[in-house]
This record gives C-alpha cells, sequence and structure tokens, in this order.
C-alpha cells in the first residue's frame, strides 16, 4: 500500500500543480492582464485545465484509487491517508464523467465571458454579455445532464460547491430562513432610521487602502506568503498553502466596500494560509466547501469588523486617518452607521438583516435558467422583478441589477448560496469560539487577535477538504447547519442598534 499511495501522491501533486497554474493565469487575468489578451489567456487556461482533467482522470490514477480502496477500509477513516483517498475518489468518480473537449472549451468560453462581462458592465450593456451567459448556461446544463440520474438538475452544480449538499437541503433551510429574516426586517423599518450619510464622502483612496491593510495585519495577515491588489470583483485565489492572492475594491466616495472587503477576503485567506502542510499539492488542501470557507470570511467582517468591541479599539485610529470626515462623528453613531439595515441594489455593500434575501433571489434565478423555465434574454427582467418582491427595489439599470456579480462570467453557477450558508455557519462557530475562549471581547477590544486565528486554525482551517461540510460543522459545533443562531444574533443585535 505504502507504494501505491505514494505513486498517486506524486499524480495528484502533478495535478495540483497544473490547477495553481490555472489559478495564477485567472489571478492575473483580473488584475494585471490588459484587455486585450483576454482571447490568447483563454487558449491558456483551457490548454493548462485539459491537461490537468486529463492526467487527473488518466487510467493509471484510476487504478490506483482501485488498488488502494481495500487496504484504506483497513486504516483509520479519518486519517490523513484514508482521507486523501476518498476525497481523491470521489473527485475522480465525478471528473471522469466530463469529457476534455467540455473541460476546454469551458475554460475558452468563462475567460471571454469574464472580459465582456467586464465592459458589458462598464458600458450597462446587458445584451453584449448575453450571447456568452447563454453559451455558459447551455454548458452548465450539459454538465448538469452528465451526472443524470439525479434528485433535480442544479444538484451536480451545488454539490461542485457544497460535497453532498442537494438543492432541496437549501430550499429548506432558506424556506425556514426567509420568514424570521423578513420579519426582522419589518421590524427594523418601523423603528427610527439611522444616520449613515457620513460614510459617504471623499476619503482618500490611499489611506483606506492603508487602514484595510493595517487592521488585517493585526488580524495575522502573513505578507511573508500572501498579497494584496485591486480589482473590479474582491477575490482571494491560492497556488499553494504559502502562497495566496486577495484582492479589493475602493470607491472613493463610500468608506463600506474597501473596508469590509478587506476583512471579508482576509477572512478567506487565513483559511488557505492554515491547511495543515501536510497536505500541500493534494486535494485535501482546498476547503470543505465553500460555505465553510464563507464562515471565515463573513466571521471576519462582520462578527469582528462590524463588532462595537472592534471599533472601540479601532475606531480613534480610524478617526485620524479621517479627521474631517469622521473627528465629529461619535463612535456609537459610527458603529449603527455601518450597520446600518436598509434594502439596498448592491449585494457585496448589503447589511446583515437584508444579505440573505439577495442569495435567495440568485438561487431562484439559476434554479429557473437551469430548469429551463428562464432565458437568460428574459433574465433581466426576472432580477428586477424578484428585486422588487424581496427588497421593494427595482434597479435603474442593467449595471446595478442583473450584471452586479462576477460570478455567472465564471461560470460559477451553484455558488450563491454559499455565502447564506456561510453567515449561518459564521454564528454557529462564533457561539463555540466565545464559550472556549471567554475574554474574546476583550481581546478584540483591545486588538488582540491570535487566540481567535489559533481556534479557527484548529477547529477548522487546518483540516483543509479532509471534511465534508456538513461533518465538519457538526464535530465542531455538535449540529449540522442551522438557522437559528444566526436568527438570534441578528435580533438581538439589531435590537440594540434599533430600539426594539
Amino acid at each position: 500500500m505504502i507504494e501505491k499511495l505514494k505513486q498517486l501522491k506524486s499524480k495528484l501533486a502533478e495535478v495540483s500543480d497544473l490547477y495553481s497554474t490555472a489559478a495564477l493565469l485567472g489571478w492575473d487575468q483580473q488584475t494585471y492582464m490588459p484587455p486585450a489578451g483576454a482571447e490568447g489567456r483563454g487558449h491558456q487556461l483551457s490548454t493548462v485545465s485539459t491537461l490537468a482533467h486529463i492526467k487527473f482522470t488518466s487510467d493509471e490514477v484510476g487504478r490506483l484509487l482501485e488498488d488502494l480502496k481495500g487496504p484504506a477500509a483497513e486504516l483509520d477513516p479519518d486519517s490523513d491517508e484514508a482521507r486523501l483517498i476518498k476525497v481523491a475518489a470521489r473527485q475522480y468518480e465525478k471528473d471522469t464523467k466530463v469529457p476534455p473537449e467540455m473541460v476546454a472549451e469551458f475554460a475558452q468560453v468563462t475567460t471571454m465571458a469574464h472580459q465582456v462581462w467586464q465592459q458589458a458592465r462598464a458600458e450597462n450593456n446587458f445584451e453584449k454579455f448575453q450571447p456568452y451567459l447563454e453559451k455558459i448556461v447551455a454548458l452548465r446544463r450539459r454538465y448538469a445532464d452528465l451526472f443524470a440520474p439525479y434528485d433535480h438538475v442544479y444538484d451536480p452544480l451545488l454539490d461542485d460547491f457544497e460535497p453532498g449538499l442537494k438543492t432541496a437541503d437549501v430550499q429548506t433551510i432558506f424556506n425556514a430562513l426567509r420568514p424570521q429574516q423578513v420579519a426582522l426586517i419589518q421590524e427594523i423599518s418601523s423603528s427610527p432610521q439611522v444616520d449613515d450619510s457620513f460614510l459617504h464622502q471623499p476619503f482618500d483612496e490611499n489611506k483606506q487602502w492603508d487602514f484595510g491593510v493595517e487592521v488585517i495585519t493585526k488580524f495575522g495577515y502573513d505578507w511573508k506568503r500572501a498579497r494584496q491588489d485591486k480589482s473590479v470583483h474582491p477575490f482571494t485565489t491560492n497556488f499553494g498553502i504559502d502562497d495566496v492572492r486577495i484582492t479589493t475594491r475602493i470607491m472613493p466616495e463610500f468608506f463600506n466596500p474597501a473596508f469590509f472587503g478587506t476583512a471579508h477576503e482576509a477572512g478567506h485567506a487565513f483559511y488557505e494560509l492554515g491547511v495543515d502542510h501536510a497536505f500541500s499539492r493534494s486535494p485535501l488542501a482546498g476547503s470543505a466547501s465553500l460555505s465553510i470557507h464563507e464562515s471565515q470570511s463573513r466571521m471576519w467582517e462582520n462578527l469582528v469588523g462590524r463588532s462595537l468591541p472592534f471599533w472601540e479599539g479601532f475606531y480613534p485610529h480610524l478617526q485620524e486617518y479621517f479627521p474631517s470626515q469622521l473627528g465629529n462623528v461619535s463612535l456609537e453613531a459610527f458603529y449603527k452607521g455601518i450597520n446600518k439595515v436598509e434594502p439596498s441594489l448592491i449585494r457585496v455593500e448589503a447589511d446583515e438583516a437584508t444579505y440573505n434575501l439577495h442569495i435567495m433571489l440568485r438561487l431562484e434565478l439559476e434554479i429557473a435558467l437551469m430548469e429551463g423555465s428562464l432565458a437568460v434574454q428574459d433574465l433581466p427582467e426576472a432580477w428586477n422583478s424578484r428585486m422588487h418582491t424581496y427588497l421593494g427595489l427595482t434597479p435603474p439599470d442593467d449595471t446595478q441589477g442583473v450584471l452586479q456579480d462576477i460570478h455567472w462570467s465564471s461560470g460559477m453557477i451553484g455558488y450563491f448560496s454559499t455565502y447564506a450558508l456561510g453567515n449561518l455557519v459564521s454564528v454557529q462557530l462564533w457561539d463555540c469560539v466565545n464559550r472556549d475562549i471567554p475574554d474574546l471581547t476583550g481581546q478584540i477590544r483591545r486588538g488582540e487577535f491570535a487566540a481567535l486565528l489559533n481556534w479557527l486554525g484548529e477547529k477548522i482551517h487546518r483540516h483543509g477538504a479532509k471534511f465534508e461540510p456538513q461533518e465538519l460543522v457538526e464535530r465542531v459545533t455538535g449540529s449540522k447547519i442551522d438557522p437559528n443562531p444566526y436568527m438570534h444574533y441578528l435580533q438581538t443585535k439589531y435590537a440594540q442598534i434599533y430600539g426594539f
């Protein structure tokens, strides 16, 4: 077994290197590549992604996995070796259903689609993006059909981001969550609104950048193993455990996007940086799922970054950065301002109370696209209709509506629900952190984050993709993904802010 496992690890390491190369090409595309390079970059990504796919789905890897199946059954099921074989076999079973030609076509189409999406978004021109999105939706349907029979056509796409979770599972969670969130928003809307006008004024872009860098450095961001750049839509990627990249987006007349985006992406980066080095260049070097990943980013963004104790420590320093903007704004006013609840058009700028409604809207649209009950050409109208139903708003243009997110241009249909699921998991974990670190609030107030980061590293990060999401959440918290702790958190927080 030892020799065959060694051979398998060697093959998986080569595959990992190719996918890391593809990730590097993707990062450069969104940060430094000149716009005219899109077609060439599409060919490069297509070639590298296809080579990785062919190498992973080879008969040799299949034989090694088959030969190791028996010996693996004799191992401790939680051992690194047993889990590596299990995770690799699961992915192998999925990937061998996908022809290399489809992998190549998908990489080429999405690379061009991303570039066109950027242009369409800037020009408020959905029709420019429409033919590319139609190709992507058709490709995703063809992909899903490879996994028939299924309970729902959306299941294979969701499984790529949330292993083991079904569309019906997510719908059940959201159906329990939606009425509670709507009731909370209604209660908030009947209370006097807080003022956040001071957040909407000129904030020097360099100072915004510097403050964000200073804060995530305090969080524990390792600049020897990670970096930050700018992009149209903030994201996190990695090319190995010791090479993690985040990006942020700075708006010169609104404080929130850059700071909270930086904190959010740093949370993602901590997960990638915290994976056990023993998993390097293997399928275990990823994450349990995107919901677990989002639980980390949303925790640092909201449970830390939007908390009163955090700003009790950091607000005086922020006032030093922006004395004319915030010098006469009290801590209480600032805290309430950054937590203002108000239905908004843009998901990444949404408050905690309304955020999940943005996700539910997108999930419904994605399911309709995959079922074929919604045509891509009708997407803007469907988007606007649901925005009015869910949030009482109608986007004035497609840039602030259907074109606002990067995900569809990258082919990531099946991703969106993980944001809301991550919110739920973040609070389940937060309750456990506070139980295990009784002085956590005081540490945050003092700008001390080592204990929090170490706890997350021990409970979540180091395991990488070793456990499936529901399994990991249950191991740490004692239950599977549960919306109740999150709703209790929201109700407690906003009752205090809005006085109801």
